[in-house]
């Protein structure tokens, strides 16, 4: 067994100032969201993944991918979403076995009305404190870390569907 590769003084000292941001960026970004629009910030990213997406549908699997879910949460959080009538399901008409998720007018509407508070909240505790060589670097790190993380690039599906997802069979 080989020795343990531990971490030097400045590698620690910046893995627990990121350790202490991994905590407490979810917490704000979920306070923001619940305060502004009755929201989570799994239940934003899921209705604005819809919102790009071709006809503002996917398939649940293909949803599941884009934000990094299980079938069991994402279909768990769809059904709450579905309850305040911000999302429908129905059968994928391409293949009866599998689910699509559309997001409605209103969903589209609170969608609309909570981005522009959760992106000013976003730039007030990211990007304002943040030089741009620093933003810079937090892109390629974060690309970086993804590489290993999710090297197929699931949970960036978001930024493709943006230009031409489709809920179709291609997708699955």
């Amino acid at each position: 067994m080989s020795e343990p590769r531990w971490l030097a003084g400045d590698e620690r000292e910046t893995w627990l100032s990121f350790a202490a941001l991994l905590e407490l960026l979810p917490s704000s970004l979920d306070a923001q969201l619940h305060r502004d629009a009755d929201l989570t910030h799994f239940e934003y990213y899921v209705l604005a993944i819809l919102s790009e997406a071709t006809e503002r549908t996917l398939r649940m699997g293909v949803l599941a991918r884009a934000t990094n879910a299980t079938l069991p949460r994402l279909s768990r959080v769809v059904s709450g979403l579905e309850r305040r009538g911000f999302v429908t399901r129905a059968t994928c008409p391409s293949d009866r076995r599998a689910t699509n998720a559309t997001l409605t007018d209103a969903g589209f509407a609170h969608l609309a009305a909570a981005a522009p508070g959760h992106v000013e909240h976003v730039r007030t505790i990211v990007f304002d404190v943040l030089t741009p060589e620093q933003v810079a670097a937090l892109g390629a790190a974060s690309d970086a870390m993804l590489g290993v993380l999710d090297p197929d690039g699931h949970a960036r599906a978001g930024a493709d569907l943006a230009s031409g997802g489709r809920s179709d069979d291609a997708q699955a």
